[in-house]
């Protein structure tokens, strides 16, 4: 009789351990954040946990931190700026989206500490010659606006190179690397 009871112990322990394991692979990811370009969010050598079902037009927000494919073997992680349909502009240091004024409070810290704008002034038709952002497209900026490679530089990323959205950040753990 107690050799049932340990087994019944045993595969229902071996089968948590498995639920665990299989669902953070298919759930989450783990990346290690390398730069500085999310600063003062995120840190060079950040680790952050990323849910990966946060993934598509209606899981996502403007204002989000995400993760997404930026090449074959690259992966960033950036600001939700723009979603589809909406205008971006920058004046002043001043966040305008569909012409009302956003304001950035994850970036207050960051701009008492800077000489001048952390965000020069900027359109969206000057930086990727559109009005609005296209359908299926989101605009994203990284939060240390003054050093990110982002959608001002490169456009936008189609929302299906998203990756997930990140729900975490730690400091540390093992993780794969993340570029930014």
């Amino acid at each position: 009789m107690k050799k049932k009871k340990h087994w019944k112990f045993f595969f229902l322990f071996a089968g948590i351990v498995l639920l665990i394991f299989f669902s953070r692979e298919l759930i989450f990811a783990d990346y290690r954040v390398e730069g500085e370009s999310m600063e003062p969010t995120l840190q060079d050598g950040n680790f952050l946990m990323v849910n990966k079902f946060m993934n598509d037009a209606d899981s996502i927000q403007r204002f989000d931190v995400i993760v997404f494919h930026a090449t074959k073997d690259e992966d960033y992680v950036k600001r939700i700026i723009g979603m589809p349909g909406d205008t971006v502009e920058v004046s002043n240091d001043r966040l305008f989206v569909n012409g009302e004024y956003r304001p950035e409070h994850y970036l207050e810290t960051y701009k008492d500490d800077v000489d001048g704008q952390l965000t020069y002034d900027f359109t969206l038709e000057d930086v990727t010659g559109r009005t609005t952002v296209p359908e299926g497209m989101l605009f994203v900026m990284g939060d240390n606006r003054r050093d990110s490679l982002d959608s001002r530089s490169f456009g936008f990323i189609p929302i299906e190179q998203v990756v997930g959205k990140v729900d975490a950040h730690f400091w540390p753990m093992s993780a794969s690397g993340l570029s930014i």
